[in-house]
């Protein structure tokens, strides 16, 4: 039985209705065919109609690949910036949202980076 024919990834998954979500794949001997994602299924469905999900097509792009785990995990984050994938209009990624946090008795606006 062959290995797998690549290594670890970083993928692209475009919805029916053009949201997208950029995940990884660092499990096991290297990237599976069949993983498509940690997405949260509510949400996504949500989005769609019962007959809409019926019929239902999701495309997986590769964007990166390397046999290095810590280099796949650190270009994921960077495409799900670059990509805005996670912005709720565009995408369906949850981390690397923008936090509000309370400051002088108003709110700001505060990057998942500044919360280090």
């Amino acid at each position: 039985m062959a290995g797998p024919r690549l290594r670890y990834v970083v993928y692209r998954l475009t919805f029916p209705n053009g949201r997208i979500y950029i995940g990884k794949d660092i499990g096991g001997r290297g990237h599976s065919l069949r993983y498509f994602g940690s997405w949260d299924n509510t949400t996504v469905s949500a989005d769609f109609s019962d007959q809409e999900l019926r019929d239902f097509t999701v495309r997986k792009e590769i964007l990166f690949e390397s046999a290095d785990k810590y280099e796949v995990t650190r270009k994921e984050s960077e495409l799900i910036r670059e990509n805005r994938s996670n912005v709720s209009e565009i995408g369906y990624n949850r981390t690397h949202r923008k936090k509000t946090s309370s400051v002088d008795s108003g709110f700001r606006r505060v990057d998942d980076e500044d919360q280090k």
